[in-house]
């Protein structure tokens, strides 16, 4: 078994072709409350990633879960982080990246998936598909503020890693991004950012 990394939450280990995530232990937390979270997020993971899949996203396949070990053994995406290589992509696989992004976002907001954590080190690029991964901070939700949340959490994180590109991504992004409440969504997007502006010019 191979050592990959360590997050705040989990420990990931690559082992074959299968990557094993598991959910570490807090020492702050009351011990049945720390047991109960771990077991919770895990078989929400699962849940989401499933669901998912079953909506044509391109995510890991459970291979099995351990919920009673929080563990969840998974399909390694042996790619490249998507962090490392967009900026090098020539203009036409660059503008085939971004589309995918923006389908994919739309499937999971359409099965009432929240991703939580949308960045493009949350990302692998394969094969010139795009892959979603980490659903560790995902949920499901129905509600539009969420679904902007998510997105505004896109544009900050294209923002930080890929600030010369950044704008060329998110319009085409947008532009492929489909939902039956997307103007709804879009005017949500706008007021968090208004909110966050806001907050700046106070502090």
């Amino acid at each position: 078994m191979h050592f990959m990394a360590r997050g705040a939450e989990a420990i990931l280990y690559r082992k074959d072709g299968e990557l094993i995530k598991k959910r570490i232990k807090k020492s702050y937390r009351i011990e049945e409350i720390d047991t109960k979270l771990r077991k919770e997020r895990t078989n929400r993971e699962v849940r989401l990633l499933i669901e998912a899949k079953r909506n044509g996203v391109n995510v890991p396949s459970v291979i099995k879960k351990d919920i009673k070990n929080t563990k969840i053994i998974m399909e390694f995406i042996d790619g490249e982080i998507l962090r490392d290589k967009l900026e090098s992509l020539n203009a036409n696989e660059f503008k085939n990246v971004c589309k995918q992004i923006g389908e994919s976002i739309s499937k999971l907001h359409k099965a009432g998936i929240v991703h939580g954590d949308l960045t493009t080190s949350n990302m692998m690029l394969k094969d010139g598909k795009v892959y979603f991964i980490d659903f560790g901070l995902g949920r499901f939700s129905s509600k539009i503020e969420d679904f902007a949340v998510d997105l505004h959490l896109l544009k900050e994180a294209l923002i930080a890693k890929h600030n010369k590109t950044w704008e060329r991504a998110l319009k085409e992004i947008l532009s492929n991004y489909s939902h039956p409440k997307k103007d709804g969504i879009l005017k949500r997007l706008e007021e968090i950012e208004k909110r966050g502006r806001y907050s700046k010019r106070v502090i």
